[in-house]
């Protein structure tokens, strides 16, 4: 049998070292140990050189296939699997599809060497390039339960090929990684992060904390680098406030770490199944994200919580209307109409004040479009997308006149008097 070089010379390396223990020049311990052999195998080679002499050196599974090879169908069925239908999967996502839909049983480590020894995957390389001394981090430990802190991010890769760019807009839980809201936008702005924590909210209840990056829609930041400024609030940070939740500001992309790693495995297995699934629109992408996908993600990706139980609230869904709206302030004509966005909202009497001209009010654009106007407490004007009045009970109105009623005898007595005195 041919031996390859490597072979011959590690043979030559237990002969000489051999030799050295048989001239008592080492012991057998230290041979074994300058071999990397423990005593045990290190007779073992001494017995097979005095039966077959040099021959018996040599490793023997030299040339014989592996006992756990995979058969050459099986490995052709999987490369050419790969080659036409998953030639944009990662690694791992298309392991997974080879167990679940199509009953192939591979170790990952044998598909992770096939595909890139089949050229098929490139294999990733991490080129150093000489940085100044960064600063010493620590990973930030996860709370113990759902609901303490939620993350709250959007990436922008190309989610449907080659078509225009969305922002892909998520919201997680910090203590099990799992996926409450996830949809694709057209931006990452105000109406997009107050419509997924009004949908959070409705769904699981009032969490404590709100995580983010510190971009105009969630902070006010004088100037750049500095800090967030706390007490002038965007109508995000209003909301939150309203609701009562805290929100922490992340001042460094190491910062969002557990959220860019998400995004991560996002990127590398939603595009690749919008594309597999043939959908075509980001109305259709956001219908299978609700209704499929974010299920099996959070299936295919658990963290289970530390501690038992749940930290989210209850919330009344009458109040979420009104809080989760964009709320700018707006001055009342002095015939009574409010001035909003080229439209005349007319507002109506109300049994508590005559006019309201002159009066500072609140229009709230709610994330359907309709509106309505707030002074005080009271609910002054609903109104559609288009400015039309619709019905609102303002306690409004004319007095209404009180009926007549039949006159009691004490009355009719009275009269009686008067009319003989008269007399």
């Amino acid at each position: 049998m041919h031996y390859s070089e490597a072979a011959v010379e590690r043979a030559m390396n237990i002969q000489e070292v051999r030799l050295r223990a048989i001239a008592k020049k080492l012991t057998w311990w230290q041979a074994a140990e300058i071999l990397g052999l423990s005593c045990r195998q290190m007779r073992r080679w001494k017995r097979r050189y005095e039966e077959h002499g040099y021959n018996g050196l040599f490793d023997h599974r030299w040339g014989k296939p592996a006992p756990k090879r995979g058969p050459l169908a099986t490995v052709a069925q999987v490369l050419l699997r790969y080659r036409e239908r998953y030639f944009d999967f990662n690694v791992r996502h298309f392991h997974e599809k080879l167990q679940a839909e199509h009953d192939l049983h591979l170790s990952y480590p044998w598909v992770k060497q096939a595909l890139p020894g089949a050229g098929l995957v490139t294999k990733s390389r991490t080129r150093r390039v000489h940085r100044k001394r960064r600063v010493h981090r620590k990973r930030r430990v996860r709370r113990p339960l759902p609901g303490l802190l939620l993350h709250i991010d959007a990436s922008t890769p190309r989610w449907l090929g080659a078509a225009r760019r969305y922002d892909f807009l998520v919201v997680m839980d910090d203590a099990t990684s799992k996926v409450y809201y996830a949809q694709l936008v057209a931006q990452e702005e105000t109406r997009g992060v107050l419509r997924a924590r009004r949908q959070v909210v409705a769904a699981r209840g009032l969490f404590c904390a709100l995580y983010s990056d510190r971009a105009s829609h969630f902070y006010l930041t004088p100037r750049a680098g500095e800090l967030v400024d706390r007490f002038r609030l965007t109508q995000v940070g209003r909301a939150m406030q309203q609701l009562g939740v805290q929100m922490i500001a992340a001042y460094s992309p190491q910062a969002r770490g557990r959220r860019e790693r998400n995004f991560r495995t996002w990127q590398g297995r939603l595009p690749q199944e919008l594309r597999r699934r043939g959908v075509p629109s980001v109305r259709e992408a956001n219908t299978f994200l609700r209704e499929t996908y974010i299920g099996e993600f959070n299936h295919r990706c658990p963290v289970a919580g530390t501690q038992a139980g749940t930290a989210f609230g209850a919330v009344k869904s009458t109040k979420l209307e009104l809080v989760f709206s964009l709320q700018p302030a707006r001055v009342v004509n002095r015939d009574n109409p409010v001035s909003f966005a080229n439209r005349c909202l007319q507002s109506e009497r109300t049994k508590w004040r005559t006019t309201r001209a002159g009066c500072r009010v609140t229009v709230y654009e709610h994330l359907d479009g309709r509106l309505s106007i707030g002074y005080g407490s009271h609910i002054v004007g609903r109104y559609g997308a288009d400015g039309q009045t619709l019905s609102v009970s303002t306690g409004n109105t004319k007095r209404k006149q009180k009926p007549r009623t039949q006159l009691t005898n004490r009355t009719a007595d009275g009269l009686q008097k008067a009319d003989i005195l008269m007399c």
